[in-house]
């Protein structure tokens, strides 16, 4: 029998998919932006409960094998106010909580930024840290980095993982594997058929999702350099249309102050922003996976804020070998 589990902030699925891979069945899922529910539904060939999760009952959830979800993380992003439970979103961390004193299920994963590490939340960590073991869970935390895990692109993230207390084997995270995959791996293929987004244009792409959003550039996104090449990993990919990375077969941009940079001179035709389906490769999405969407910007957010399917695998696959010793 697979392990049954539920996900909670399921967003596209980047997690679910990993899971399901390795076998475990998602019985329930929750995710209540509704700009998300057709592609999750279409994709995972089930319906989601779509209820604001502060408003399910306990009884209204199954029971399972496992939790696995990541709570809204924006109050504790680097990028953001770093406000963590003090703000509302920053909250939602204790409804994950509250399913799993409920459920009791053998393991939970709950996946953040890596934003939660800085130390101004340090006494915020420790706050659900202790909830965590309160509810009584061994638990495991780690900072990985998708990039040790088959993933074509840095991308560090906290994950806390908890195995039931009445469990006695420990869990072992995944250990980094050799190979490191860059972007030549996973989009080189793509890289003449992207579309340029106009619009709310319903354009036909001849690779599904493969267009990209036009328009201008924010200071903010010229601080820095956003160009990796083929032989490199991509930077992170991030839930904003306006600040995915650029396509590699432009050069490297160019510092001319503290703070700016700017499109080397001939060459700014080459500088547009990685497509949808790029970002989606690159997150660990096969090309069957499809995202639904009215607004270009509503898919570049559903894809930043999935983990990345192969690490999703990795971290399953540690569960098991917890839960199950002798399965592999």
């Amino acid at each position: 029998m697979p392990y049954k589990i539920i996900s909670l902030f399921a967003g596209a699925g980047g997690l679910d998919l990993g899971f399901m891979q390795e076998g475990f069945e998602i019985v329930w899922a929750n995710e209540f932006d509704k700009h998300i529910w057709t592609t999750y539904e279409k994709n995972h060939h089930r319906p989601i409960n779509k209820t604001d999760l502060r408003k399910v009952l306990d009884s209204q959830i199954p029971d399972c094998d496992g939790i696995i979800g990541g709570p809204p993380c924006q109050s504790w992003s680097e990028a953001g106010a770093l406000r963590g439970i003090d703000d509302e979103r920053g909250k939602l961390f204790f409804e994950f909580i509250r399913v799993l004193q409920a459920k009791r299920p053998r393991f939970f994963v709950a996946e953040n930024v890596s934003g939660m590490l800085a130390a101004r939340n340090t006494k915020a960590v420790a706050t659900i840290k202790e909830m965590f073991c309160a509810a009584g869970y061994h638990l495991y935390m780690q900072l990985l980095n998708a990039n040790d895990f088959g993933v074509a692109q840095d991308r560090k993230r906290v994950f806390y993982i908890g195995i039931r207390d009445d469990i006695t084997q420990p869990f072992c995270f995944p250990k980094p594997q050799s190979y490191k995959p860059v972007l030549k791996d996973v989009i080189y293929d793509l890289k003449n058929n992207a579309l340029p987004r106009v619009a709310q244009s319903n354009q036909i792409c001849k690779i599904p999702n493969h267009e990209y959003p036009i328009g201008g550039f924010s200071t903010i996104y010229m601080s820095r350099n956003r160009v990796r090449g083929w032989e490199e990993p991509s930077f992170t990919i991030q839930a904003s249309s306006r600040h995915a990375p650029i396509h590699p077969d432009a050069p490297k941009m160019v510092c001319i102050a503290p703070d700016r940079f700017v499109f080397k001179a001939g060459y700014e035709h080459l500088y547009r922003r990685l497509s949808v389906r790029e970002c989606a490769r690159i997150q660990g999405f096969q090309d069957d996976f499809i995202f639904y969407y009215h607004n270009i910007s509503e898919a570049y957010k559903m894809i930043g804020n999935a983990v990345p399917v192969p690490l999703s695998r990795a971290i399953a696959k540690s569960i098991i070998a917890c839960l199950n010793p002798n399965s592999l």
